[in-house]
């Protein structure tokens, strides 16, 4: 027998405190039956799409893997990833410039930046390539020398003119350059806004520190502001980088005739196989910007270790 004083159940006793079951509970998985049915359409989808991949004639592939290696082809290629590097070195110069400009405090140049970023940002890129393809029309011959010298000469009393030599447009303005004007000039208004958006990101604190220092406007952009900025312009970049690549292929229309997309959309319209083409395009593209994209990884893996420094190590190498 127990002690009345003793309860049942307590500290020392084996039996099962009242309310309570001896037996271990055994966990049951939640099961989520929708999820194997979801997962089994998406395999049956995928399947179905691999299966047309290799069956369906339309694609043709023996003929475009002749043809998508060909060397107007890969001379297309080349004039494609040219095209790319240039407009972004472009952009990115103009960018820096733009908002450097647009943070200045000069009205002046405040308004120019903004009303440049305006209208650049605001008309299709398409658009800006056939209108620059054009450019031909608005001036036939391309004059450099003084301003207005067909109006300060003759009040002046001398005759001629004051230019030092001219070029024909429709030579200096080839399909390439037009095109390349166009892209890179779009893009110097989004890099602006980028660049703009890293300047601000850094703490203005560091900005007076260095002042404090000694540190020039100059230095302290160069050795303080911008490798900071860099963290936060890296990434849209990057991303701008390969939707630069991607619109080059609107140089097609003003038109560049040995850029990539238009060398592969020849070839179909030739040999009346435009849709195996197109796939061709489409699997240039995607290799390309894979390259691009597993680079993007690693230039933004090694900014954001090199920018794990405090602010007051940064000031102070910078002032040495």
């Amino acid at each position: 027998m127990t002690s009345p004083s003793e309860p049942v159940g307590g500290p020392g006793s084996k039996e099962p405190t009242p309310g309570r079951s001896a037996a271990p509970i055994t966990a049951v998985p939640v099961r989520y039956p929708e999820r194997w049915v979801a997962a089994g359409i998406i395999l049956v989808l995928a399947a179905m799409f691999v299966h047309m991949l290799f069956t369906n004639p339309a694609f043709n592939w023996p003929f475009m893997l002749d043809n998508m290696f060909s060397e107007p082809v890969v001379r297309g290629v080349w004039v494609t990833l040219s095209a790319t590097v240039l407009s972004m070195v472009i952009g990115v110069v103009l960018g820096i410039v733009l908002a450097v400009m647009r943070l200045s405090g000069n009205p002046v140049l405040v308004t120019v930046s903004w009303t440049y970023t305006w209208f650049f940002r605001g008309v299709p890129r398409l658009v800006l390539a056939v209108l620059f393809g054009n450019l031909a029309i608005l001036y036939s011959t391309i004059h450099i020398g003084l301003p207005f010298d067909n109006y300060w000469m003759p009040w002046l009393g001398l005759e001629g003119d004051a230019r030092f030599f001219e070029i024909d447009a429709r030579t200096l303005l080839t399909g390439y350059t037009a095109g390349l004007l166009a892209l890179s000039l779009s893009e110097g208004a989004y890099m602006a806004e980028i660049i703009r958006a890293g300047l601000q990101s850094v703490d203005k604190g560091q900005t007076e520190a260095s002042q404090a220092l000694g540190m020039s406007k100059s230095k302290i952009m160069r050795r303080i502001t911008l490798p900071q900025a860099m963290r936060v312009v890296i990434p849209p970049t990057g991303n701008e980088t390969i939707a630069m690549l991607k619109d080059t292929a609107l140089l097609a229309y003003v038109p560049v005739t040995i850029e990539l997309f238009y060398q592969l959309q020849a070839i179909g319209t030739r040999s009346y196989q435009i849709f195996p083409m197109l796939v061709a395009a489409c699997l240039w593209y995607l290799a390309i910007t894979s390259v691009l994209m597993t680079g993007q990884y690693f230039i933004e893996r090694r900014f954001n270790r090199s920018g794990r420094g405090t602010a007051r190590e940064r000031i102070v190498g910078g002032a040495h």
